[in-house]
């Protein structure tokens, strides 16, 4: 089964839509977290003469990205007092997530990183756990703002959100790095600065369109269906106790009934675990590669040229590519070619161990990860995207995310560990292993790929007979 694929002119009229703008700011803001406890962070920590271990280790508080589905449902049911009603549920939820990113940001500026690693630690986790709740809302926005008749334009959105996120986190990444170099410029004048950068996206909020949704009516009449169940079987129960159990069955149990029988058990199953295994490889290198470049020779400044403007700028090229191949051959294919890209990606890391710090090969394998990069997240955040409920779409979209963090966060904390302890120092080995990484999910892929492009086909379907029905 395939789908109409629309002409490129067509296509690339989707880019124009102003939605699609705010989708690639707030893009931006999801993506930005990440330098400030990420590749900042492990270049701050690595200065200070942290092992690799610590530095990998201190890179757990990245699970908050992997757990958030447990409170994903808050976003899609829980109003926040004033900011709700001013702003709609999705902006509010955003906006609060911002406010308390940049506090923590401002904050990390003022602490001694050598006598308070404990107090960074712990802003770093504030952090990650409210960008982690920021990404729940922002990625159920992205959801929400396109009527179910624009299925076309899923993967638009999805490329916009790609390019977004790699803006915030590559191209606003490069900018400590260069800072960093800057004589008289440490590390907690960089955090100031990226603190100012975080007011600005703030700022944002206010100017973006809240998405149309009759999520609510769904919910409200879903608690009605549960009241009068209750009232059927449990006639002792006080009223406002039918209440609490029914908002409650609503909150938590719904979206997962929803998603199962939408999919069936076992497709259901079978999508969580390939949505699993997908990037674990990519997750081990991208923790350990500002120690990698660091160790290897590569100065503060070349790490800012090449790997965060050179990625930027050609992630969002690759990402436009991504969108249109998906659009043309399919969501299923798109997750496919970038599977088998990002193994070669790794590879060529492991040559770069071997050869030293060559500006050419640098290119070349950041050419080939920005290639990676961006065809997998359009294919991934496309794929997820149509796999959610628009009545669940936060929820949704956050159980399926946050498999896909998983490996990329809790597991990928000991990628210092495997380098150290297993692999001795050998960074030509240790990226051989995270290119094998791969191929689990590639098989994976493969077994259940009718499926796959059953549900794609039903997808697009759903959209031209919504479209139809107008």
């Amino acid at each position: 089964m395939s789908h109409t694929a629309l002409s490129l002119r067509d296509f690339t009229q989707h880019f124009r839509d102003r939605r699609l703008v705010t989708v690639f700011i707030f893009g931006i803001s999801s993506g930005f977290p990440w330098v400030l406890i990420g590749s900042v962070m492990s270049a701050w920590l690595k200065d200070e003469g942290l092992s690799r271990s610590m530095i990998g280790l201190f890179g757990m508080v990245f699970g908050a990205y992997s757990i958030n589905f447990l409170w994903s449902p808050l976003v899609d049911r829980v109003r926040i007092p004033l900011l709700t009603k001013w702003l709609g549920q999705r902006r509010s939820w955003i906006l609060c997530c911002l406010c308390i990113v940049f506090a923590a940001t401002l904050s990390m500026a003022f602490v001694d990183i050598s006598g308070q690693l404990f107090v960074i630690a712990l802003l770093a986790l504030i952090i990650a756990i409210a960008s982690a709740t920021q990404d729940i809302a922002i990625d159920a926005y992205r959801i929400d703002i396109l009527a179910e008749k624009e299925s076309e334009k899923m993967s638009a959105a999805a490329a916009m959100a790609t390019s977004g996120w790699w803006t915030g986190y590559a191209l606003l990444g490069a900018l400590p790095f260069y800072a960093a170099d800057i004589p008289g410029v440490d590390w907690p004048d960089v955090y100031l600065a990226l603190a100012v950068i975080v007011a600005l996206l703030i700022v944002y909020v206010f100017f973006a369109q809240e998405p149309e949704s009759n999520r609510e009516l769904v919910h409200a009449r879903l608690e009605q269906q549960y009241q009068q169940q209750l009232g059927k079987h449990a006639t002792v129960l006080p009223r406002w106790l039918n209440i609490v159990i029914a908002w409650l069955g609503v909150t938590i149990i719904e979206p997962l009934r929803s998603f199962f029988t939408r999919n069936g058990v076992k497709t259901a199953l079978a999508l969580l675990a390939f949505i699993f295994l997908f990037k674990i490889g990519e997750a081990f290198l991208a923790r350990m590669s500002i120690v990698f470049y660091k160790e290897v020779g590569f100065s503060n400044s070349d790490i800012a040229t090449f790997s965060k403007l050179g990625t930027a700028v050609l992630t969002i090229i690759f990402a436009f590519l991504g969108s249109v191949f998906n659009n043309r051959f399919g969501i299923v294919k798109g997750l496919f070619i970038s599977g088998i890209a990002m193994a070669a990606s790794n590879l060529m890391f492991s040559w770069i161990a071997v050869a030293g710090p060559k500006l050419s090969l640098y290119a070349m394998a950041i050419v080939l990860d920005g290639f990676t990069q961006a065809w997998s997240l359009v294919a991934m955040v496309a794929f997820i995207s149509m796999l959610c409920d628009r009545a669940f779409s936060a929820t949704h979209y956050a159980l399926l995310a946050s498999l896909g963090n998983l490996g990329r966060t809790l597991l990928s904390g000991y990628s210092g560990v495997i380098v150290d302890d297993w692999l001795h120092g050998d960074w030509s080995m240790f990226f051989i292993l995270t290119a094998l990484m791969v191929i689990p999910s590639l098989v994976f892929l493969f077994l259940i790929r009718k499926r796959l492009y059953q549900l794609e086909w039903q997808f697009h379907e759903n959209g031209r007979k919504a479209k139809g029905q107008e």
